[in-house]
């Protein structure tokens, strides 16, 4: 049984679970109660973030990389392009950004916004991060313009990455994002796997009913 600790960017890896049908079990993690209490997480993950992954004798952090191992293993999977397809640089391209560019950024800006001191809120770094945030989003924002999934027309990993990144975005980090941004997000959350992953992930369904839209 594949075990996934944790909500958050954990949820990328309950709704690609969900696309490909795999058995798992979601085991809750309270960052904000503090995990130095949570001895069995951090007997997976010592560095205290999530998400994590148990399966058998396998042990992961990182959610793309989770997702990578999990359609690598229990694969082939149309989630993941063949190196061979025509989609695959651009499937490559925006599964990674969707963390390195997008999310990881956006974490920073949302971190100042909700958590720094009121003096601190409107920071360098802040902005900067934000910048770095933007900047991404308009290959994601061209790219939609050709195709209505980012390596092409068929749904992919990728969207699962970039969909998490840009619904943070939005509802946390108090980005406006376009026209072509909701369409693609209205394509995206539409999915019957995203819907079962919502339900599975009632922390991060009530935070999605909760946040205020900017």
């Amino acid at each position: 049984m594949i075990t996934v600790f944790g909500e958050g960017r954990g949820f990328r890896v309950v709704w690609l679970l969900e696309e490909m049908g795999l058995a798992y079990r979601l085991r809750p993690v309270d960052l904000l109660a503090g995990v130095e209490k949570d001895a069995e997480f951090l007997a997976i993950n010592p560095a205290g973030f999530i998400p994590a992954v148990q399966d058998d004798d396998v042990t992961m952090v990182e959610s793309i990389a989770i997702m990578e191992y999990l359609m690598a293993r229990y694969g082939p999977t149309p989630l993941a392009p063949d190196p061979h397809d025509p989609a695959f640089p651009a499937y490559q391209q925006f599964l990674h950004l969707g963390e390195a560019g997008l999310a990881a950024s956006i974490y920073f800006v949302v971190g100042a916004r909700h958590f720094a001191p009121e003096s601190e809120r409107q920071n360098w770094s802040a902005g900067q991060a934000l910048s770095v945030f933007e900047s991404r989003l308009t290959l994601v924002t061209r790219q939609l313009a050709r195709t209505p999934y980012l390596a092409g027309e068929t749904f992919t990993a990728a969207d699962i990455s970039v969909t998490y990144a840009l619904q943070l975005a939005q509802r946390a980090g108090g980005v406006t994002l376009g026209e072509a941004e909701h369409s693609y997000m209205a394509r995206t959350s539409a999915r019957e796997a995203y819907k079962r992953a919502m339900e599975t992930c009632r922390s991060r369904k009530a935070w999605l009913a909760e946040a205020p839209l900017p």
